[in-house]
């Protein structure tokens, strides 16, 4: 698969393959591919992911709070502003071809697997440090670069046709894989400094990667969610 561009997120994954797999690998994400994903659990989805991004904002916000570095604090406030002011466009922008408005979108009442997965974040990143913090929220922001460009992949394109297009395109687009290579130099220098290059010998390992693998469980139960929803 493509690089993670972390050296820690590879070998989160190497660790807790399993638990990655079935997220990046959900029916709701093959299906998605195919193009066969009912649209009505796409749109529950995706009226869901909105909120979850008004959470997953927040808790990149913390990062500041939990940073003392000027270098990292940019990084940390810049991922707000791509979540707030690009990532959500396409959101807005999907479901107001399907009559849905911003402020539909933001009166949607959260699904128990987005409070959930948002609540458990902000939870590792308010009793634990900055490390704790991006080890929580790294899966969603890895996972989606993969899953980007695999289904552009396997979708040659994707095709100007394929009724799930501008999702593809925009996870498999330069700018968020862009996001992703400095969120993995963010993450890897944070490391470095918290728990040294020999990631698997820290005594923080096994916490690192339960974290890592229930965050990969719960980003799961949010396919699933959305498969349910149709």
């Amino acid at each position: 698969m493509p690089d993670h561009r972390s050296r820690l997120v590879t070998d989160l994954i190497a660790a807790r393959q399993a638990a990655w797999e079935s997220y990046t690998h959900h029916p709701f994400v093959q299906q998605l591919g195919a193009g066969t994903l009912p649209k009505p659990a796409f749109l529950h989805y995706l009226r869901q992911d909105y909120v979850f991004l008004i959470h997953f904002a927040r808790a990149w916000a913390l990062a500041v709070v939990k940073s003392d570095r000027i270098a990292e604090m940019r990084i940390a406030a810049g991922t707000v502003h791509a979540l707030i002011d690009e990532e959500m466009k396409l959101h807005i922008a999907t479901c107001a071809q399907e009559g849905i408005s911003e402020p539909d979108l933001a009166a949607t009442t959260e699904s128990p697997a987005n409070l959930a997965y948002t609540r458990f974040v902000m939870d590792m990143g308010l009793k634990g440090d900055l490390l704790d913090l991006l080890v929580a929220l790294a899966p969603c922001v890895f996972g989606y670069g993969e899953i980007g460009r695999r289904l552009a992949e396997q979708t040659d394109g994707p095709p100007p046709g394929h009724p799930y297009h501008d999702w593809i395109s925009t996870y498999a687009g330069e700018d968020y894989q862009c996001v992703c290579a400095t969120v993995g130099t963010l993450i890897d220098d944070v490391a470095g400094r918290t728990i040294g290059d020999a990631h698997a010998a820290s005594p923080r390992w096994s916490t690192l990667t339960e974290t890592f693998a229930t965050a990969c469980r719960l980003e799961a139960d949010f396919w699933q969610m959305g498969l349910d929803g149709s």
